[in-house]
């Protein structure tokens, strides 16, 4: 018997691990997804915030997230590490457990994610410094926060317990990604819009990105690290049972991808009369973060269907920011935010246990305390050190002035 727990524990503790290295790559796809979608002259200052906004997680859940997020004293951080007999983690089974260590290698690895989320939205003309400062509260704070009251299941403010409501997240449509887009939502309505993205007559210019092939390899890299995303959220896969959900987890999640994709890509074609490869890569994303809030129990056919309503919607949603001047370079805010609402809302079709109510009230708690936490601190930093860059600076390029290197010096000059 202690040799089949022994078993059990080291297979669902390496599966945790694994898993989470792949979300972690998923830093890589939204970097390289970032760096495709902006100009050229802001290429080394994307990447710069995507490397640096992964190490300031890190750093900042061990600190305090993690803790804020979970509580129970479990974690001191560097002072002492994980104390307890290695069990904090529960299968389907109730039998097998992971190494306390994995579950916080996991978790952090999602705080990343959600910080990534911003970098994209407020591309081009932020401050880097202001930035990062905004990355240390939201990554210390803001998130383990909204974390704590819903897969940390602690009450709101001790006033109601999401769960008790019928709010289910598997993965985390709405507690990362929506979660994420309402930080940037947030970031850039104290941002402002890029130079000459707007004119005063309402009109809207486009501003290409500079590399599509780089946006395309950083979409498969994400699809890629969305299986560990999905997957790993299953918690185990030592036990028929649960290797099983594993199977279902994954299939689901690249039927809806691929849902997405097609869909933005028949929608584009009819709306723009060309087939837009930016709509189909952020279609492909849409189709991921909708199937993220409940992997485990739809069919193939309804998660497909699931994506190509992520899918269709994105594409409108981009659309209608636009039109409300509200500029986001890479359309964080539509993938992540707008389809991590239908996300949540598409849970209770599938999965009794899930409510429409509670699903409603878990997404306006979430969006409510990020989006209000995080323009406060946007609103703070832009008093103490400014976040938006000069109007000489941005049109030189923020890579200069912020980094003081070129991504593509043969090519700018």
């Amino acid at each position: 018997m202690e040799i089949t727990f022994e078993l059990g524990y080291a297979l669902d503790t390496f599966y945790f691990l694994v898993c989470g290295a792949l979300v972690m790559w998923m830093a890589a796809g939204f970097a390289m997804l970032e760096a495709g979608l902006v100009r050229a002259k802001n290429t080394t200052e994307i990447l710069t915030k995507n490397v640096a906004l992964y190490a300031i997680a890190c750093t900042m859940y061990m600190i305090c997230g993690y803790g804020i997020m979970y509580g129970g004293g479990e974690w001191t951080a560097f002072l002492g590490g994980i104390t307890g007999d290695g069990a904090t983690g529960v299968a389907a089974d109730d039998a097998a457990t992971y190494a306390p260590s994995a579950d916080f290698f996991f978790q952090v690895v999602f705080v990343a994610t959600a910080m990534s989320i911003v970098s994209g939205a407020v591309a081009e003309r932020m401050k880097l410094w202001a930035f990062l400062a905004f990355a240390v509260v939201m990554t210390g704070f803001i998130y383990p926060m909204e974390g704590s009251w819903t897969w940390g299941g602690e009450a709101v403010f001790g006033l109601y317990t999401l769960g008790d409501l019928g709010f289910l997240d598997f993965a985390g449509s709405g507690i990362v990604h929506m979660a994420g887009a309402a930080a940037a939502l947030a970031g850039v309505i104290v941002l402002g819009a890029r130079k000459g993205k707007y004119t005063a007559d309402g009109k809207v210019n486009a501003i290409p990105g500079s590399n599509l092939p780089l946006a395309t390899l950083g979409t498969f890299i994400l699809w890629m690290g969305w299986f560990g995303f999905n997957g790993g959220s299953v918690l185990a896969t030592a036990t028929v049972e649960s290797a099983n959900a594993v199977a279902v987890v994954f299939m689901n999640t690249n039927a809806a991808a691929a849902g997405g994709s097609i869909a933005a890509l028949i929608v584009a074609r009819i709306l723009f009369r060309k087939a837009d490869l930016t709509m189909a890569l952020n279609g492909a994303l849409a189709g991921l973060v909708a199937i993220t809030a409940g992997p485990d129990t739809p069919t193939p056919g309804l998660a497909t269907l699931f994506g190509a309503l992520g899918g269709v919607l994105v594409v409108f949603s981009i659309i209608t920011l636009d039109k409300l001047k509200i500029d986001d370079p890479v359309g964080a805010i539509s993938v992540h935010g707008v389809v991590g609402l239908l996300g949540l809302l598409l849970v209770p079709i599938t999965n009794s246990d899930a409510s429409f109510s509670g699903q409603i009230i878990g997404a306006l708690t979430i969006f409510a305390w990020v989006f209000v936490a995080s323009l406060i601190v946007w609103i703070a930093i832009k008093m103490l050190i400014g976040v938006r860059v000069s109007e000489e600076e941005e049109f030189e390029g923020v890579d200069i002035s912020e980094c003081g290197l070129e991504a593509y010096p043969d090519f700018t000059k």
